[in-house]
């Protein structure tokens, strides 16, 4: 193996983030995964309200198509905003994400703004300006952070991300007591859907505030570096990776669901409990991989190795079994496998250069939510058509990747940051 060149002199190291940087980036990650989380199952109230004479269905349809206009923003704002964060820094775009993101939740409580087209326009929106938050404070860690501490710091935004989610339940709770303590007081309260609206925007207006005090605006100088056939083909299989994995991810959530619909014994308390398994043992994976530093210990290629093989064996007992314990155990075993593989991605992915990093990051966010769109619109099929045995066949996207990996070994080994000089 070839030396890896050091930085020229005269080229300034990347600083360290301070504690309460690190903190204000992964709080980052945190407050857009609890605003997304609290406002998706207050969204249809919202909606019936905003459309009077639309029946259950239409609004149904509707609340589909609006996390679809979501994740569109995500899916296209994601790589853009990687590419312009590699050019005029970081930190300046992070900011403006957030700005976009407190903007774009205010708008929506504007009375003029409340027509269906404009809360369509919005949501894109949320979608574009999160996609310059996800992938940029993943860059940002990366490029600041040693080697050495790159497998936990990541472990612990993957962390931030699923503990969001699983905060937004409780950003509803708070909603319905302020909506109560105001309807006690005589007044009349507004809608649980806009007090959610408005302390998700509150606690990223916070944020964006830490955030912009506290990160430099100025991107420290880099020297050039042209990636190598090698590097391009290890991207490639990221981006893969990353698409594959969310698209099992969400047919399985969604098959999931829609078994609650087709099995008159699973209740509708039982497919919630279901899901707050699969983010409660994915949670433990992160902090397993953060308090044990499994990544700097095991090559990533066996890790990611591991996850597939136990995330196939959970789909394979979902396509199997009926019974309630066996059912979760299959989502225990997939959740496992799937919460193990997807930190690596990003730990692998922070092996690119520091002028690369940024659409390194914004190409996996973009192939994760292409991966979660197809797979939720193949889950849906594939249960109409399959049911159980759903579960079975998206084993075969995890088989395909575990073909490659033993296949293409090199292709899934994370290397450290390097720049060269040079024209």
């Amino acid at each position: 193996m070839s030396a890896v060149p050091a930085i020229p002199a005269g080229m300034p190291k990347p600083q360290a983030l301070r504690p309460i940087q690190l903190a204000l980036l992964a709080a980052a990650v945190f407050v857009v995964s609890a605003g997304y989380g609290g406002l998706l199952p207050v969204l249809p109230a919202w909606l019936a309200q905003q459309m009077p004479q639309a029946d259950a269905v239409e609004v149904a349809r509707h609340v589909g198509f609006l996390s679809g206009a979501y994740a569109a923003g995500v899916l296209v704002g994601a790589p853009l905003w990687g590419m312009v964060s590699d050019r005029v820094g970081r930190p300046r775009i992070l900011v403006t994400g957030m700005v976009g993101y407190v903007v774009s939740l205010l708008l929506l409580l504007v009375p003029t703004l409340g027509s269906l087209s404009a809360i369509y326009v919005l949501r894109v929106a949320a979608g574009l300006c999160v996609a310059a938050v996800v992938p940029v404070v993943s860059a940002l860690v990366a490029e600041h952070t040693p080697q050495a501490l790159r497998a936990r710091r990541f472990a612990w935004l993957s962390a931030a991300s699923l503990i969001g989610f699983l905060f937004g339940p409780a950003l509803n709770a708070l909603a319905d007591g302020l909506a109560g303590w105001l309807r006690r007081g005589g007044n009349q309260a507004p809608l649980p859907a806009s007090l959610v609206v408005v302390l998700s925007a509150g606690l990223g207006a916070v944020i964006m505030l830490g955030l912009a005090r506290t990160l430099p605006v100025r991107q420290s100088p880099m020297a050039k570096f042209v990636p190598g056939p090698t590097r391009q083909r290890g991207v490639a299989a990221l981006l893969w990776l990353s698409g594959a994995v969310m698209f099992v991810l969400s047919g399985f959530e969604l098959g999931i669901v829609l078994q609650g619909q087709q099995h008159a014994n699973l209740s509708t308390q039982q497919v919630a409990l279901m899901f707050a398994e699969c983010s409660l043992v994915m949670l433990a994976i992160n902090a397993m991989l953060f308090f044990t530093s499994l990544l700097d210990k095991v090559p990533a290629r066996v890790v990611i190795a591991f996850g597939l093989l136990i995330g196939m064996a959970g789909l394979a007992i979902m396509a199997l079994h009926r019974t309630d314990s066996w059912m979760y155990l299959g989502v225990s075993l997939t959740s496992a496998g799937m919460g193990l593989v997807l930190p690596v991605i990003t730990f692998l992915a922070a092996g690119a250069t520091r002028q690369k990093l940024g659409a390194t990051m914004g190409g996996l966010a973009a192939a994760a939510g292409f991966g979660q769109t197809l797979g939720s619109a193949a889950g849906g099929w594939l249960f109409g058509a399959l049911a159980q045995q759903s579960f079975g066949w998206l084993t075969l996207p995890l088989a395909l990747t575990l073909f490659m990996l033993l296949a293409r070994p090199g292709w899934w080994a994370q290397q450290p940051m390097r720049e060269e000089a040079g024209e």
